[in-house]
């Protein structure tokens, strides 16, 4: 339709320039002395629109041929190029297949000086890495280090943290991920990286406050991040027992629902008595205790010697109002009676323990006390029935 437009354009218009032409009288007289040409002025605006094409012709054919050097470079620059994108698409497509091998020889159809180069390197290193070939992994990852400047920094440093966290080197990942920060903070899949590097490294605080802040962007869920916050807790705990103070602060630092759990509670409480803090060892557990009833806490209630034990006793006493049948209270207040010789007591609740479920615990903790109440006949026969019990 456009075609069909213009034609009938041009046909007007040629049919305009021929009726004007017919009835143009004009002509142009042109002088050289000795000589005068005279010609129709039709024929003179003729020869000036023929003159004018070919003059135009000439100089841009003057003006391509030179220009043709430039124009093959460019032209070869589109297909190196071409052939370097391409390169790079095949590589990384055989990478993802797991044919290491062909993407490695991929990556070196590129030239130093390609676009892709830096791209293909990375594939290169990648696929040198996944066959295992040390020697030619650090030719790569030394080629990836050489375009740092064309924004490969960034993608090197998590490589490098990566393969480093493979091969066990927490030292060498922590410190990428540390140079990734400083540049580029730190994104979720670095959190990642920097979480497997603490757990390594055993730095148990850092990898507590990485699981929390995973948490919070919803890389961890609430199932996946407890176990792992739990464990972390533990050991930063565990690894402040020869600090009381230092682990009485760090203790103060924590959330209520921490504090509440019974595990971290009992490794509070354990690493405090292994100080010979029994009074906060004493205080971790009726705090813990008062918001989740556990009956491995109770037992480590009468861990600690020495201390309050009448105020413990008291403590416990209350706590048998409010369950009377539990099995590892009444043990543990015949423990602790026990260890204040309150020997009536201390036979009565161990005896009412057992009453309520048999244990080998208190098979031995009754025989005990029967060896110092001089009762050695029924003291021997809790000796056998705890050596039966599971």
């Amino acid at each position: 339709m456009r075609a069909l437009f213009w034609l009938l354009i041009l046909a007007a218009l040629a049919v305009g320039l021929a009726l004007a032409a017919r009835y143009n009288e004009g002509y142009v007289l042109l002088v050289l002395p000795p000589w005068r040409a005279e010609i129709s002025l039709n024929l003179f605006l003729m020869l000036c629109a023929v003159g004018f094409v070919v003059i135009y012709l000439l100089a841009r054919a003057v003006s391509h041929t030179l220009g043709l050097p430039r124009a093959v470079a460019e032209f070869r620059r589109r297909r190196r190029e071409e052939r370097s994108m391409q390169a790079q698409r095949d590589a990384w497509r055989l990478l993802q297949e797991g044919r290491y091998g062909h993407a490695m020889r991929c990556a070196e159809k590129a030239g130093a000086d390609d676009a892709a180069a830096g791209m293909l390197a990375l594939a290169g290193w990648r696929a040198a890495h996944a066959l295992r070939d040390v020697a030619r992994s650090k030719e790569w990852a030394q080629r990836v280090r050489d375009h740092d400047r064309d924004g490969l920094r960034a993608a090197r440093l998590m490589v490098e943290a990566e393969f480093a966290l493979e091969e066990r080197r927490f030292e060498d990942a922590s410190d990428a991920l540390r140079q990734f920060a400083a540049s580029e903070g730190r994104h979720i899949a670095a959190l990642r990286l920097a979480l497997r590097a603490e757990q390594g490294l055993g730095n148990w605080r850092e990898v507590a406050r990485l699981v929390r802040q995973l948490e919070k962007h919803q890389a961890l869920s609430a199932d996946q991040a407890a176990p792992i916050r739990s464990r972390a807790l533990r050991e930063a705990l565990r690894g402040l027992r020869d600090d009381p103070a230092g682990l009485m602060r760090y203790w103060r630092e924590l959330d209520d629902g921490d504090r509440a759990e019974p595990a971290l509670a009992l490794e509070a409480a354990r690493a405090l008595v292994s100080a010979g803090d029994c009074r906060e060892a004493q205080r971790v557990i009726e705090d813990a205790l008062d918001e989740n009833w556990d009956a491995t806490l109770v037992l480590a209630y009468a861990d600690c010697r020495g201390g309050d034990v009448l105020g413990r006793i008291a403590h416990a006493e209350k706590w048998l109002h409010q369950h009377p049948r539990d099995e590892a209270l009444l043990l543990t207040l015949g423990r602790l009676c026990r260890e204040q010789q309150l020997w009536g007591k201390a036979r009565s609740f161990l005896e009412t323990s057992i009453a309520v479920r048999p244990t080998r615990a208190a098979h031995v903790d009754l025989a005990q006390l029967l060896d110092q109440l001089q009762e050695s006949a029924l003291a021997e026969r809790h000796y056998r029935t705890a050596a039966l019990l599971d």
